[in-house]
């Protein structure tokens, strides 16, 4: 297992269960949901959490994923924590932008089951 410590920032209940229940088929990882960008930022700060990888969406009311990405990068305790872009959508003009903010890769959310323990295997 290459990840113990798996975050997720989502402010879709449905996509975490979705995305939880595919995780515990594919590995052993601890997991955490958080829906809220800001209260996950304020965690990850004063070290409530531990992930040692993140999954961000982009599209979250509040604060996005690329807002959240930009203050993680300015927190010298968080800012090396790898982060994965899982989002409904991801527009062609912001990938460049992502991995300047430091992440390290990005997919579309799948519907099918199989298509996302395809992707959580390969990655955690």
């Amino acid at each position: 297992m290459r990840y113990k410590n798996i975050l997720q920032i989502d402010d879709d209940y449905d996509d975490c269960d979705f995305f939880l229940e595919a995780l515990e088929e594919v590995s052993a990882a601890a997991y955490t949901a958080i829906h809220n960008p800001v209260q996950a930022l304020q965690k990850l700060v004063c070290k409530e959490i531990h992930p040692d990888l993140i999954f961000l969406d982009i599209n979250m009311p509040v604060m996005n994923g690329m807002e959240l990405l930009v203050e993680m990068n300015r927190k010298e305790l968080i800012k090396n924590i790898p982060v994965i872009i899982f989002s409904t959508s991801i527009p062609s003009d912001i990938e460049n932008k992502l991995q300047g903010l430091g992440a390290v890769g990005y997919y579309i959310k799948p519907n099918d089951f199989g298509t996302m323990k395809t992707i959580l295997r390969n990655i955690v």
